[in-house]
């Protein structure tokens, strides 16, 4: 899978809510719940999905807040998965609230 541009990336992040790049290869978000069980619920179903396609995020979390950073190692930063899997994330996080 090929690195997108950044320009590209940013473009399609302004239509996505609370994403931001971090060092031009890394797209980060803070998913914030109103139960801790909640946003562990969601760190599950994200590994899950995770699971399925192979492919990773860190995932930290802090009490009600779960932080996710995805990148892509062997392109070297962000591709068009990586960028699927966000809206995935979001849809889950829509769900879950």
């Amino acid at each position: 899978m090929e690195k997108l541009n950044i320009e590209r990336v940013q473009k399609e992040l302004k239509q996505l809510d609370g994403w931001k790049v971090e060092d031009d290869r890394w797209l980060v978000k803070r998913f914030r719940f109103s139960e801790f069980l909640t946003g562990i619920d969601f760190v599950n179903k994200l590994a899950n999905l995770s699971e399925e396609v192979e492919h990773h995020p860190f995932i930290s979390i802090e009490y009600k807040v779960v932080t996710v950073k995805l990148t892509s190692w062997r392109a070297g930063g962000i591709t068009e998965l990586d960028m699927s899997l966000i809206k995935h994330y979001d849809d889950i996080y829509k769900k879950l609230k």
